[in-house]
């Protein structure tokens, strides 16, 4: 009697402590075949996007495009964006005499505007080297953001912005960082000076510009301070999901 016992008695056990592991093993591969499609497929999105908008022709990296489309489709599937439209790229890896500021039109695949964008005072001069979400940095925070409403203050016609990054750039709102226009950024001020002026940490562009920006990036579109520093890069939640 305990013979015919024995044996279905050790078929259970080993069922028991063998079997699953073969199971989680097998699925193993299958889900890293899954997440390489899914870069492959993505790789691909952004290869075919950067070459339809021609962003290598004004100045702009695969890199930092990459990233920013990562970004921009997260907030996306979020659900936080109210006009999918519009893509903007602030690339201050660049130096401020650069045309930096990308705004991209994701429906038509085409370039908007692409015209000069000022970074903090205390992230650096011409090159923007070090950012803060600290109040009265006066540096500029990297990350993203979606626009919010329009106000008019001491620099005019002005956009709020809203830092959807925690500890990166949430505190924009409380600073007053915000979209405004500012004579010490564009090729007039450039004429007369080494690289453009700085602000106390928002991404002001040209006065005779600013108008037609803010109107097209108003009210819930996707807008992206970039610059290739590695504790931003590798601690982003959003770029990192």
């Amino acid at each position: 009697m305990r013979r015919r016992y024995l044996k279905p008695l050790v078929w259970c056990v080993w069922i028991a402590l063998f079997l699953p592991v073969k199971v989680l093993k097998a699925g193993g591969p299958a889900a890293k075949s899954h997440s390489s499609a899914k870069a492959a497929a993505f790789a691909e999105e952004v290869s075919n996007l950067y070459d339809q908008f021609d962003l290598q022709e004004v100045g702009l990296t695969k890199k930092a495009f990459q990233y920013a489309l990562k970004g921009y489709n997260y907030l996306l599937d979020h659900h936080w964006l109210n006009n999918p439209n519009i893509l903007s790229i602030c690339d201050l890896s660049q130096s401020s005499r650069n045309k930096r500021l990308y705004i991209l039109d994701m429906e038509e695949k085409k370039v908007l505007v692409n015209t000069y964008v000022a970074h903090g005072h205390n992230s650096g001069g011409e090159f923007a080297r070090t950012f803060s979400n600290n109040s009265s940095s006066h540096k500029s925070s990297l990350g993203f953001y979606v626009t919010q409403d329009t106000y008019y203050g001491s620099n005019g016609l002005s956009l709020k912005i809203r830092g959807m990054e925690r500890g990166f750039n949430d505190k924009a709102n409380g600073r007053g960082i915000v979209v405004h226009g500012s004579e010490y950024v564009g090729p007039d001020f450039l004429q007369m000076n080494q690289f453009c002026g700085r602000s106390y940490g928002c991404p002001a562009v040209p006065a005779d510009e600013s108008e037609t920006i803010i109107d097209l990036i108003k009210e819930g579109t996707c807008l992206f301070i970039y610059h290739p520093t590695i504790k931003y890069l590798s601690r982003s939640k959003i770029l990192n999901y």
